[in-house]
C-alpha cells in the first residue's frame, strides 16, 4: 500500500514528512488501531480534523491526542510548506 507520507523509526517514536506537493486527494479519512501522541514539528498551512469537528490549523509544537480507532484526518491547504510530524504510541 502506498502512503502519502515518508516515515522513519527510531524505535521510540515515528517521523512522517506529508509532502507540500502531495495530492489532496491522498489524504484521507482513516483510523489507527492504537492510541497515539502526534507532536507537530511544522505545519505552515496544514489542518487537521478528528469525526464530527471542525478542522483546525495546525501550528508548529502542537501536540494532539488521538484515541485508537477515532476517524481522523489531515487537510492541506495552499501552502509551500511540508507536514512535519512526530507519532509517539501506546
Amino acid at each position: 500500500m502506498n502512503f502519502p507520507f515518508q516515515e522513519e523509526f527510531d524505535g521510540k517514536k515515528k517521523t512522517r514528512k506529508f509532502s507540500s506537493n502531495v495530492n489532496s486527494e491522498e489524504l484521507v479519512w482513516h483510523r489507527d488501531a492504537v492510541d497515539r501522541t502526534v507532536k507537530v514539528v511544522s505545519a505552515g498551512g496544514w489542518f487537521f480534523q478528528m469525526d464530527d469537528e471542525l478542522p483546525v490549523e495546525l501550528k508548529d509544537g502542537d501536540t494532539l491526542f488521538i484515541p485508537k480507532a477515532k476517524w481522523h484526518r489531515v487537510i492541506k491547504k495552499s501552502t509551500s510548506v511540508d507536514l512535519v510530524v512526530e507519532i509517539y504510541e501506546a
